[in-house]
C-alpha cells in the first residue's frame, strides 16, 4: 500500500442513505451498503479500506432501513462510526453531506458512496493517490475517476473528461472516457456552499468547476459497479466467488 502522506484527510462520509432502488427486491427487506459481495457487506469493503488508510472518523449517513445499518456498525471499531441521522427526510448525496458537516469537521475529508468495490493497482491504493494528489490551494474537490475501459456492472457512457492540468469537466458528447468511482476528497469550505435540502453532489461540482477547482485524479486498478443485480453478479463472478467461499 502506498504510504499516506501528512495532509491525508483523518475523517470520511460514507453515503449510505440510498433507497437502493435498482437493486430491488433484495433492498426490500436489506439496505444496499448491507448488501453482501463474496460474502462481506458493501460498506465494509468501503470501512476497510479508510482504515487502512488511516482514517479516524466515519461518518455514515442513514435513512433507508436505517435500524440496520446502525446494528451493522455498533461494534465497529475502526474506523470511529459517528451517524448522520437521515430518517425523517432523504437529502441526496449533496444534503447528506451538508447535513453532516458539524460532524466533519473543518478539514477536506474523503467522501464516498458504498455501490462499487475498488482493486488497486500494485503500489498505489486510492486513499492514498488521492491524499498526494489533493492540493487545497487550488482544489474545492478531487475525484477519483477510472477509465471506462477499466470497470464492470457499469452500462453508462462515461462521466468525465480531463485536461492536461487534471481539471476536469463533465461529459457533453455522446461519450467521456472517464468514470467517478464514487471516491472524492473534498473541502468542508465547498460543503457549505450548497443549498438547503436535498441536493445532488453535482450541485457542488458545478460550483467547483465553473471557476476552475474541480480536479480528478485517474486510477490505475479496476472498479467494480455494485449498483444492481447485474452488477452484484459481475462482481461475485470477478471475486471468484462460490456461494460460502472466495477463491
Amino acid at each position: 500500500m502506498s504510504a499516506m502522506p501528512g495532509n491525508a484527510p483523518n475523517t470520511a462520509m460514507v453515503l449510505a442513505a440510498g433507497l437502493g432502488t435498482r437493486m430491488r427486491p433484495l433492498t426490500n427487506k436489506k439496505p444496499k451498503p448491507l448488501i453482501r459481495v463474496a460474502g462481506q457487506a458493501l460498506i465494509d469493503y468501503t470501512l476497510d479500506r479508510f482504515a487502512a488508510a488511516g482514517v479516524k472518523r466515519a461518518i455514515v449517513n442513514v435513512h433507508h432501513l436505517a435500524d440496520q445499518v446502525e446494528a451493522h456498525l455498533e461494534n465497529r471499531t475502526a474506523p470511529k462510526i459517528l451517524i448522520s441521522d437521515e430518517r425523517d427526510v432523504l437529502l441526496e448525496t449533496g444534503g447528506g453531506l451538508k447535513n453532516a458537516a458539524p460532524l466533519l469537521g473543518d478539514r477536506p475529508v474523503y467522501c464516498t458512496n458504498t455501490d462499487a468495490i475498488l482493486f488497486d493497482a500494485e503500489g498505489e491504493e486510492a486513499c492514498a493517490a488521492l491524499a498526494n494528489d489533493w492540493d487545497a490551494t487550488k482544489m474545492d474537490a478531487l475525484l477519483l475517476l477510472v477509465p471506462i475501459d477499466e470497470t464492470s456492472g457499469y452500462d453508462g457512457k462515461g462521466d468525465f473528461l480531463c485536461a492536461d492540468d487534471r481539471t476536469i469537466s463533465f461529459r457533453t458528447s455522446a461519450s467521456a472516457p472517464y468514470v467517478f468511482t464514487g471516491l472524492q476528497i473534498i473541502s468542508p469550505a465547498l460543503i457549505a456552499e450548497g443549498p438547503d435540502g436535498a441536493f445532488s453532489t453535482k450541485v457542488l461540482w458545478d460550483i467547483a468547476a465553473n471557476r476552475g477547482r474541480l480536479y480528478g485524479a485517474i486510477h490505475n486498478g479496476f472498479w467494480m459497479h455494485v449498483g444492481d443485480a447485474n452488477g452484484l453478479r459481475s462482481a461475485e463472478k470477478l471475486l471468484g466467488w462460490r456461494g460460502g467461499r472466495s477463491s
